[in-house]
């Protein structure tokens, strides 16, 4: 008897091999497209597919409100901007679009925050059909799921738990629009306000954000739950919820206790840095009453990580408020969220390798465990590629500015939002013409999908071992 052959070192490997036993494909038939492309590549194009068909949906007249036009360019922007979970808009969504283009922008917002392959991987369990390992490597990647066999499921109680809590925020703020707009209008506006605090999107559909409740602590609690929640990352809650379950047999993992960790500090330190900062400043907290500036604090120090909304003007704020804002949009929210920036755990490791090599120590250590060079290399690999994008289109900014009344540090505020997928703006978002606005769509789009995503899907894969190893150059000077 001709002994087992060794298993396959890949698994991705089974799924090409077209005579492969359980692959549910004969010998001899051509794989699909989709299953020939790597799992980055896969996102980045599914999200751009999704940009594509949204923009066409709102440029066309049938989601305009009576005598309101846009450009396509502009409905590409709203389009990227909706699937990004951005929130930045050249025009109000809430006066331009009629109720079919409101709700195509909930749908943009709700798929780009969970994900495409996400709810592709949902339907197709749903219809019961069976996914094959190149569908479940895909359903991985989108997810960061740990495990192979448990992508699907994964999944399943992604999708389910985020509808639950969008529901649970859509009730509870209930009482705050339905006596502001009715009955009907109370519950759609309650509907979009949850799904796009949630998914850390930024959209309001009025025309000043959430100015006009800054001292309303239902709604600033509220949605601030929201967006942590969202920006918790999905693999983080559902660790969280199965140790709360059954703290003997569950452990809460290395990511998780460093996520908590590292949003309780930035939470803490924004809004105390900010209460300090503004609390005295007429123009923003210094005309509120005691309440309602530790209202406002609070919201202020939880939405620059990747939501968006504001309950006020940024545009009339001072510099160390907005240059907290800035830094705090660009570490973003958790890993596996649907907010942008490049990642508390990433800023976390850069930081904390930094300052070992500091103190002489060769390794980087964390809860008791080392954190190993790969994913310190990774980490400096995302911060690096993300400070150029955001100085490029920075540079892109200013070299196409043609409106003087748009300030260098508007400038520099808007590229930073959109490449953290934030939203939020000083005001400058409808002042941009239209090449400028081509450079926040890149921006938005490369943030989202993540720049280390981005390089490694259309870059061309190396060999698995190197061949030749060359000696190692000890005499390169660094600092």
């Amino acid at each position: 008897m001709t002994p087992p052959g060794p298993a396959p070192r890949n698994l991705a490997l089974l799924s090409a091999d077209k005579t492969a036993p359980g692959s549910g494909r004969p010998p001899g038939l051509r794989r699909s497209w989709s299953s020939r492309l790597r799992p980055p590549q896969l996102i980045a194009l599914t999200f751009a597919a999704a940009i594509l068909i949204g923009a066409l949906l709102l440029w066309s007249p049938l989601a305009h409100e009576p005598g309101k036009s846009i450009t396509f360019v502009q409905a590409l922007f709203m389009a990227t901007s909706a699937v990004c979970v951005t929130g930045l808009a050249v025009v109000d969504p809430g006066s331009t679009f009629n109720l079919f283009g409101e709700v195509v922008m909930l749908v943009l917002i709700q798929v780009g925050g969970l994900g495409l392959i996400t709810l592709g991987t949902l339907f197709a369990l749903a219809l019961r059909r069976r996914l094959g390992v190149s569908g479940r490597i895909n359903a991985q990647q989108q997810v960061s799921a740990t495990t192979l066999g448990g992508a699907t499921s994964l999944v399943r109680a992604i999708v389910l738990s985020s509808l639950l809590i969008e529901a649970v925020g859509a009730l509870l703020l209930l009482p705050a629009f339905i006596p502001r707009e009715g009955v009907g209008r109370g519950i759609y506006y309650s509907i979009f306000h949850a799904v796009s605090s949630f998914n850390n999107a930024g959209f309001s559909l009025y025309p000043n954000s959430l100015m006009n409740f800054v001292s309303d602590p239902l709604v600033n609690l509220v949605v601030t739950g929201l967006i942590i929640l969202g920006g918790l990352g999905f693999l983080v809650q559902l660790n969280v919820l199965a140790w709360l379950r059954d703290r003997r047999r569950n452990r809460l993992s290395t990511n998780t206790r460093l996520s908590l960790t590292m949003m309780a500090l930035l939470l803490g330190v924004g809004t105390v840095f900010f209460a300090l900062t503004e609390w005295n400043n007429p123009k923003t907290l210094g005309a509120l009453p005691l309440h309602g500036k530790l209202l406002a604090s609070w919201f202020q120090g939880v939405t620059p990580r990747t939501a968006g909304f504001n309950t006020l003007d940024y545009g009339l704020m001072g510099f160390p408020a907005l240059f907290m804002t800035v830094v705090w949009m660009f570490i973003g929210a958790n890993p596996g969220s649907t907010g942008g920036g490049i990642k508390t755990n990433t800023f976390y490791v850069i930081v904390a390798s930094a300052w070992s090599m500091v103190r002489g120590r060769r390794d980087t250590t964390l809860f008791g465990r080392r954190i190993d060079t790969e994913t310190v290399l990774r980490a400096m690999t995302v911060g690096l590629l993300s400070m150029a994008l955001v100085t490029l289109g920075f540079m892109a900014l200013l070299l196409l500015n043609t409106n003087r009344d748009v300030l260098f540090l508007q400038l520099f505020f808007e590229t930073v939002s959109a490449f953290g997928t934030v939203g939020l703006s000083m005001n400058a978002t409808p002042l941009l013409n239209t090449p400028q606005e081509i450079v926040l769509i890149f921006l938005m789009f490369l943030g989202r999908i993540g720049p280390l995503t981005f390089a490694v899907a259309f870059s061309r894969p190396s060999p698995e071992k190197a061949l030749v190893r060359y000696p190692a150059a000890r005499d390169i000077l660094i600092g």
